[in-house]
């Protein structure tokens, strides 16, 4: 057990000494925007159908983490992606920290109103522990599902597996997928519990955040893919790779 638990940090730490970070802090600071984001409701003239603003960033965590699959797999995808929920929990932590310390944010200085402003804005920063846990829940589970997807898809590649082709096709399914589980855990989990969204509003709401989604995968997979030409031809990771060979 003392011996799997060094190898996995040792995994770890090659890991992230790796993966190029730019890509990663934007797939950590695409998950906690999400979190503030998921905050404000999007207006709709549909008494059916409910969103949130967290769906313009959201893409973002999924892309990046298809660019990792691709090139690491899904097991080193996966790690990443725990790595970045720990690191989300703590900075909602000091979140929850900063609106609890006595003071007043800029935005709350109006005549009779402060402390309702203050009061608001220390909420949405704080969070409740409810939508702390429920987004944890969804982005692991759904993490998970749109890892393996994405590598399972790409094993029925046989021809072209290196292709812009390719890529697109296991990125849409997988990001597809992944956004619907995503979306329906989180509106099951909080929405339908503490909100009172019915089952209806939790559906649609998945798969309308799903197509929208998906969409912004659409529009900016080209630049992921570049970005996987990249990492292959300048061999990135390679210190990772030799490492998981010698293991083996």
């Amino acid at each position: 057990m003392i011996n799997f638990i060094k190898r996995e940090c040792k995994d770890i730490l090659l890991l992230l000494k790796s993966i190029p970070a730019l890509v990663f802090s934007l797939f950590v600071i695409a998950l906690i925007a999400m979190n503030l984001l998921a905050n404000k409701s999007i207006d709709l003239p549909f008494d059916w159908l409910a969103l949130d603003c967290g769906i313009i960033v959201s893409w973002v965590a999924f892309l990046t983490n298809d660019i990792i699959v691709k090139h690491f797999g899904p097991k080193a995808a996966s790690k990443l992606s725990i790595i970045a929920m720990i690191i989300n929990l703590i900075v909602c932590l000091l979140f929850f920290l900063a609106a609890k310390i006595p003071g007043v944010w800029g935005e709350s200085f109006v005549d009779g109103s402060e402390n309702i402003i203050n009061n608001a804005i220390n909420n949405t920063f704080s969070g409740t522990w409810y939508v702390v846990l429920g987004s944890s829940i969804a982005f692991l589970v759904s993490t998970l599902v749109n890892n393996f997807t994405n590598y399972g898809l790409g094993l029925l590649l046989k021809r072209n597996a290196n292709s812009f082709k390719a890529f697109a096709f296991r990125s849409y399914i997988s990001t597809a997928i992944g956004q619907f589980v995503d979306n329906l855990c989180f509106s099951l989990l909080v929405s339908h519990v503490f909100f009172s969204w019915s089952i209806l509003q939790c559906i649609t709401c998945s798969l309308t955040g799903m197509v929208l989604e998906l969409l912004f995968e659409v529009i900016f997979s080209p630049i992921g893919y570049k970005i996987c030409q990249r990492w292959q031809k300048d061999n990135v990771g390679e210190l990772y790779f030799a490492y998981k060979e010698k293991e083996q």
